[in-house]
């Protein structure tokens, strides 16, 4: 990003600007592009605002479709956080990470 960034009020940015979770919204993504503007929220009581940055929907390019090798790797990250590392068992859940076990593993009774 170099340069300033155009500013818009919270809801107020024209068309033509998206997030990046309205770009997916839409299956796009911003393909690389820097930031084209910003939103700002004010939140009072001298916080500072809250900040959404935008990117322009001409440049967006759309989502990659994933691949069976991605597919294999997002089902093994998610059975990693299923498993419990002091049973070994598939929870059936993701693990707390405030625990660092499963619940019967953390509880003091199991």
């Amino acid at each position: 990003m170099s340069g300033t960034l155009p500013v818009f009020r919270w809801r107020l940015a024209p068309d033509g600007y998206a997030t990046r979770r309205q770009l997916r919204a839409r299956n796009m993504r911003p393909g690389g592009q820097d930031v084209a503007a910003q939103l700002e929220r004010p939140r009072g009581r001298g916080r500072p605002p809250l900040v959404a940055y935008l990117y322009r929907v001409d440049l967006a390019r759309p989502v990659r479709p994933m691949t069976p090798g991605r597919w294999r790797a997002h089902a093994a990250m998610m059975r990693a956080r299923r498993t419990c590392p002091a049973c070994r068992r598939d929870a059936g859940y993701v693990i707390p990470a405030s625990l660092g076990t499963c619940v019967p593993c953390a509880s003091p009774l199991g």
